[in-house]
């Protein structure tokens, strides 16, 4: 889960750790079906909270849920600043990031089930994995690494490419899940102006400690 700054006293902290039960439990209905058709009550008893308790903190499910997404993205976003921190190639930052991804689908199943089935409608989101591609790309684009282009459409490719990613390795996990994401890494590093030896070496270049 996402880290915020620690509530000051009993009271907050109790208001807290209600408010991400609530927010666990809603990323575990949308990590195990996608459906939040839930009840309020289904979704506080397995938040393991009073059923008022909800309205203490969420207008409406739908509310609920997209702060269980949002929570999600954050965390994803998080993991590509932990393990990819020490890369300055705005390049070899992107294929690690695919390379990273498809791993995650083992590590971290239930974020990455969360982030298949909702994260299409926050690529262009201010939050999360988004805000940290669009400066990635940025600062490829002004670096000349990569290829002069509006970064907000090529934002929407490298989206919707680690999504299709991140389907394959649950829609068939026989695939080499880290073989795929190299191969995506490519694919995508020529597309945004690498020669093609040059995305071939940057794609496969050896990961940082990813444990």
């Amino acid at each position: 889960m996402s880290t915020q700054a620690p509530p000051s006293n009993r009271f907050e902290r109790r208001r807290a750790e209600t408010r991400k039960a609530l927010v666990r439990a809603a990323r575990q209905i949308l990590a195990d079906n996608g459906d939040t058709s839930a009840s309020i009550q289904a979704i506080a008893d397995r938040a393991d909270v009073g059923f008022g308790s909800f309205y203490n903190h969420f207008d409406s499910k739908t509310e609920l849920f997209e702060t269980a997404v949002v929570d999600a993205l954050e965390e994803f976003g998080q993991n590509f600043d932990e393990h990819l921190a020490g890369i300055d190639d705005p390049a070899e930052l992107l294929a690690a990031g695919f390379r990273l991804s498809a791993r995650m689908a083992d590590s971290h199943p239930e974020l990455m089930q969360v982030l298949r089935r909702r994260a299409l409608g926050h690529v262009h989101s201010d939050n999360g994995l988004a805000r940290r591609a669009l400066r990635d790309l940025q600062a490829g684009i002004a670096s000349g690494r990569f290829t002069a282009l509006d970064p907000t459409v090529a934002l929407s490719a490298l989206g919707g490419t680690l999504l299709s990613l991140v389907e394959l390795r649950f829609a068939r996990p026989e695939v080499d899940g880290d073989e795929a994401a190299v191969n995506l890494a490519e694919m995508v590093l020529r597309m945004l102006g690498l020669s093609p030896e040059d995305a071939r070496e940057v794609a496969r270049r050896p990961l940082p400690d990813l444990d």
